[in-house]
């Protein structure tokens, strides 16, 4: 069986991530390749698209929340994630059972005794009128009267695993600071999310599956677990195993992948990218070193901005009083911090609708 090395998987994450070059995709279609993006920071997917799309324009993706065709909901790992609306609805009730578990290993001792289908009926009561309220609001409303877990454990199970909701614009607009408002997903898209088959089946894991190779492959079974938190999936897999290929990695684990997919040449050269918090190209696998350094790995999910050079993390990033700050994580060559400063200044540029470029890269940790 064909082994794929750490740099062969990188320039196969980059290339299904839209990060060895630049895509020439309206912003609908990115997102629904990228199986979404993370969006807990509301203002990160558009730097996320900026990295991947040749000609994106915030007003793009600002128009896409508004007009209902994409959706910020937890979905994923319990994560907000902005999807489109199509997969908001295909994949909402896989995830009901992930979602409820979840909440539940954070307030299981709140949850004791609570029924749980009753409170997400009255969930969906509060929210049947389609008005779009605030966490705080849902909890008030089914507070009254009745016996019910303090309000933080029962908001998050409501708004982010009991009843499927969507965060209403304008959060996540672009250039707009607004809270949460939570509104049903069947009275924002007009459709209700897809129900699970009646005869057992699975055909939105094998989906998953798929869609998640697209963007993702080479994977591991693993992989694909730590990406959306779903168990059952090797079932799917299973099920799909006659229609996919196979390798392994330098650990011997057996990878996945659709036969026709992108996996370039290990040495194609790769751009410096900025990548937003939480990227989906870092925190989409369990095992992350195709793309950073086992050391630097809680970089990740404490929310880091991080660049890539050469494929891999190599800096992390912030703005700085409207410059771009970069800090290395080691030495950069003098040509590799060229590269970094020319790709800060541009997302500077673009952070600030081309009134600003200041970039500045720091010295390298003794």
């Amino acid at each position: 069986m064909t082994v794929l090395d750490r740099r062969a998987l990188n320039r196969a994450t980059l290339a299904r991530q839209l990060l060895l070059e630049r895509a020439a995709l309206p912003a609908l279609d990115a997102v629904g390749h990228l199986c979404g993006l993370q969006a807990q920071e509301p203002q990160e997917p558009y730097i996320g698209l900026w990295s991947r799309l040749r000609e994106f324009e915030p007003p793009a993706l600002s128009e896409l929340l508004s007009d209902r065709s994409v959706v910020r909901m937890h979905l994923m790992r319990r994560t907000v994630h902005l999807v489109t609306a199509d997969d908001a609805v295909a994949w909402r009730t896989r995830h009901d059972a992930m979602l409820r578990q979840r909440v539940l290993g954070v307030y299981r001792k709140e949850f004791e005794g609570t029924d749980l289908d009753e409170l997400a009926a009255a969930g969906r009561a509060v929210l049947a009128d389609g008005e779009p309220r605030t966490t705080a609001e849902v909890t008030s409303a089914l507070s009254d009267g009745r016996p019910a877990p303090g309000r933080r454990a029962l908001g998050e199970m409501v708004v982010a695993a009991l009843v499927p909701v969507v965060q209403a614009p304008p959060r996540g607009l672009w250039q707009t600071r607004a809270g949460v408002r939570n509104v049903l997903l069947s009275s924002w898209l007009g459709r209700s999310a897809d129900p699970a088959p009646s005869d057992g089946s699975d055909p939105v894991g094998r989906a998953l599956v798929l869609r998640y190779l697209a963007a993702f492959g080479p994977a591991a079974s693993s992989d694909v677990r730590a990406w959306c938190g779903l168990a059952g999936l090797p079932a799917a897999v299973a099920a799909l195993r006659e229609e996919l290929v196979t390798f392994r990695d330098e650990r011997g684990r057996e990878l996945l992948d659709l036969p026709g997919a992108p996996r370039p040449d290990p040495g194609t050269p790769a751009p410096v990218r900025f990548l937003p918090a939480f990227d989906n190209a870092v925190l989409g696998y369990h095992d992350r070193s195709r793309i950073i350094d086992d050391h630097h790995r809680g970089l990740s999910v404490a929310g880091e901005r991080v660049v890539l050079v050469d494929g891999r993390v190599a800096a992390t990033w912030r703005v700085d009083t409207g410059t771009v700050a970069v800090t290395p994580l080691g030495k950069l060559s003098r040509a590799d911090r060229e590269a970094v400063a020319e790709q800060g200044s541009a997302l500077a540029a673009f952070l600030s609708d081309g009134a600003d470029s200041r970039v500045r890269v720091d010295a390298a940790p003794r």
